[in-house]
């Protein structure tokens, strides 16, 4: 069984680009990773939107699904595009991104969940592109640093109403954790499950210990 087209699709993209089937399939990933930021829309879906299942319950389903197709992965043989040779014997990134993102939405106060989810989607990729760049070594790691913080400041400041200051120091925290995990190579642990969940609870405790909700925002 296969979830693809042989790549066909992945060898006509990377075509576009004047590349061939690999690049195809890594722009495709990189697709496929911005993706994950759609977990977003649960803040938009009024409640009870589904009126069958609550909201909570239709978004750990939609996990469910895609832990279901990683299963039958490993005990089916399903293929399935843009699995790269080092995710074979071990669980797929898109699984503990999916994860991962889940689990900011459900437990993270909003404006920390869209500020590492973002984060992850947008600033992984990058990074992974970046490490392809041979000519500028220099662009990493202080492009991603620069980039994910300024991204966790527009979640803090437009979603939670954080001061200017409390949202540039959780900003450059969350940045700095968020990159330096994505260095940490461990066979059974993914970046994208540290980047997103080792930010977003260091932010979630900063909230907790934190005396005064205006110390840090309305």
């Amino acid at each position: 069984m296969r979830l693809h087209r042989e790549g066909r699709f992945r060898g006509w993209l990377g075509r576009r680009f004047g590349g061939d089937l690999s690049l195809g399939e890594r722009i495709w990933r990189r697709c496929l990773h911005l993706f994950g930021a759609l977990v977003l829309l649960y803040y938009l879906v009024p409640s009870g939107f589904f009126r069958v299942l609550p909201n909570p319950a239709v978004l750990l389903l939609a996990l469910a699904v895609i832990l279901l197709v990683e299963l039958l992965r490993w005990k089916a043989g399903l293929e399935l595009p843009t699995i790269r040779p080092f995710e074979v014997g071990r669980i797929a990134s898109f699984a503990y991104f999916a994860v991962a993102v889940v689990a900011a939405v459900l437990f993270f106060p909003k404006p920390v969940a869209v500020a590492v989810v973002l984060g992850t989607a947008l600033i992984d990729p990058l990074i992974g592109e970046l490490r392809l760049i041979r000519s500028k070594p220099t662009a990493y790691p202080a492009a991603p640093l620069v980039a994910y913080a300024l991204i966790a400041f527009l979640a803090l400041r437009w979603v939670g109403n954080w001061t200017v200051l409390s949202a540039v120091l959780a900003a450059g925290l969350a940045a700095l954790l968020a990159v330096g995990v994505e260095r940490v190579r461990y066979r059974h642990l993914d970046d994208d499950l540290t980047m997103t969940l080792v930010p977003g609870i260091a932010l979630t405790i900063l909230l907790l210990v934190t005396p005064g909700a205006a110390v840090l925002g309305g």
